[in-house]
């Protein structure tokens, strides 16, 4: 718990993604990944000089077998407010549209939900769960299916909302947050979403995963090479010229 305390304090700190008294909405999907940075944040609430607060959504896409009564008990346990938003976005786009991409049209409905979400709440600053296998991999996608160099950024201003985005577990691998939600007994709500682990991020996964077998420091030099270049806005703040943080 100490030890990614640390990085997610870490990466925080690099891209200046935390002011003093922001109130941030951490999404919360019932995955893994949001619940360990909801989980973290709620830690790292307790000491993070900026004094923050937090509050967590999630965007009920309205798919049957999905139970998030076991998210909010954890939320009140970490004493985080909790709203579940109730939509229709799943049968919109499998039953109504029969979207054969669904993924994208997804994203963007989810993130209209979200945005809207928080800011009736008179929020204006959300943390999303991607970590540092997800920069990888969108690195690698838009390379390979867009032929551009780009990825999401550290932190995202939204200039038609007036939302700021930011992703604290950059510097936590998935690995990392897989043996954390394990070892913390995180609620982890089963998907069941039809597109689920058929995408075209789950073929880059699996290419780098391959790659990686015999070019183990592949996602290393990947993640490096995108501070070092910098990508727009991933060049983090020089602490000393600190090294990068072991991350594998």
């Amino acid at each position: 718990m100490q030890k990614l305390l640390g990085l997610v304090r870490r990466c925080v700190d690099d891209y200046q993604m935390i002011q003093t008294g922001d109130k941030i909405a951490v999404g919360v999907s019932g995955g893994k990944d949001s619940l360990t940075l909801l989980t973290l944040l709620a830690g790292l609430r307790d000491f993070h000089p900026a004094g923050f607060t937090l509050e967590a959504l999630t965007i009920d896409m309205g798919l049957e077998g999905m139970d998030f009564s076991p998210v909010a008990e954890l939320c009140r346990r970490l004493n985080v407010p909790y709203t579940k938003i109730d939509t229709q976005i799943g049968p919109v786009i499998f039953e109504h549209r029969k979207e054969k991409n669904p993924c994208s049209m997804c994203a963007k409905m989810r993130r209209g939900a979200l945005n809207e979400a928080i800011l009736d709440r008179g929020i204006s600053k959300i943390a999303l769960g991607h970590h540092y296998d997800d920069a990888v991999e969108t690195f690698v996608m838009s390379l390979i299916f867009e032929g551009r160099i780009s990825c999401f950024q550290p932190v995202t201003y939204l200039d038609r909302t007036g939302v700021t985005q930011i992703r604290p577990m950059l510097y936590l691998s998935e690995k990392t947050v897989s043996h954390f939600a394990d070892r913390m007994h995180l609620p982890v709500v089963h998907n069941t979403c039809p597109a689920d682990k058929h995408t075209k991020r789950e073929e880059i996964k699996q290419l780098i995963y391959n790659l990686s077998a015999t070019y183990p420091d592949l996602k290393a030099r990947i993640f490096g090479a995108m501070q070092r270049l910098p990508l727009p806005e991933w060049g983090p703040v020089d602490h000393g010229r600190r090294p990068l943080p072991d991350i594998e």
